[in-house]
């Protein structure tokens, strides 16, 4: 396919382009005939044709939760989206490993810290401790990575000093608390605070949270975006392809 030309794609359901859709909310009614008619004519609002509540159930006292069904008939060009995506090849465990000695000739050092005000080492600690996360063990499991946590509540000019004073090769920073969008405002003000430095082309900067993909962390500056459902396997092939160079 020429990449100019256009390739419309709508929601699948049934069956192919039917373009339906499932839509969920909360309205603050009790549940009733009223509140059934109320979330119909919602989904409606939004677009939804000929919409179907199919879950009305109470979640609070005064307040329903709904699940509607219904078509939509808006579709998307897929042929004029371009998204920057991670691309390295897999590697297994043992190719990191072996990479990293015969290529690098030493360990990869790598700190990592969930910044500011954030205090959940969840997805830091599925990364870098020995556990991981989904069968998947930590970069603490490898015998090609020396593994710095720092845990939470770091303030990036600690951060920024560990990494020099341990000779980081590369930092990974976690962000869950989005409110305001501390994360990026948290993210940007460590890359302009490493670059002031004269440390940010000497480090491999990796972003992750729940609220970060690849597309935001290039653009706050940093090497790569690492969001939901990221294993450890994936930061440790990035950073071997990053550091050792391709096969």
């Amino acid at each position: 396919m020429h990449p100019t030309e256009p390739k419309l794609l709508r929601a699948y359901g049934d069956r192919d382009g039917d373009g339906m859709v499932q839509l969920s909310f909360t309205l603050p009614l009790p549940p009733s005939a009223r509140a059934r008619e109320a979330a119909r004519r919602f989904a409606e609002a939004h677009g939804l044709h000929e919409p179907h509540v199919t879950t009305m159930e109470a979640c609070a006292e005064g307040f329903t939760y709904f699940v509607v069904y219904g078509h939509s008939r808006h579709s998307v060009d897929v042929s004029r989206i371009e998204v920057p995506e991670l691309k390295e090849q897999p590697l297994t465990r043992d190719e990191v490993d072996q990479r990293i000695k015969t290529r690098l000739g030493r360990k990869i050092v790598l700190v990592g810290a969930c910044t500011g005000s954030d205090a959940h080492t969840v997805g830091i600690d599925a990364i870098l401790n020995y556990k991981g996360y989904a069968g998947d063990k930590g970069l603490e499991s490898y015998k090609g990575f020396e593994v710095h946590n720092l845990g939470a509540q770091v303030e990036n000019a600690a951060l920024a000093a560990r990494a020099l004073a341990l000779g980081a090769d590369a930092v990974l920073v976690s962000q869950v608390v989005t409110q305001r969008n501390c994360h990026k405002e948290n993210g940007a003000a460590l890359v302009e605070l490493l670059t002031r430095k004269g440390q940010r082309d000497g480090l491999v900067l990796l972003f992750g949270g729940p609220r970060i993909d690849h597309k935001l962390a290039l653009e706050l500056g940093f090497d790569a975006g690492f969001g939901p459902g990221t294993k450890p396997s994936d930061v440790a092939s990035f950073l071997v392809h990053r550091l050792c160079g391709e096969a």
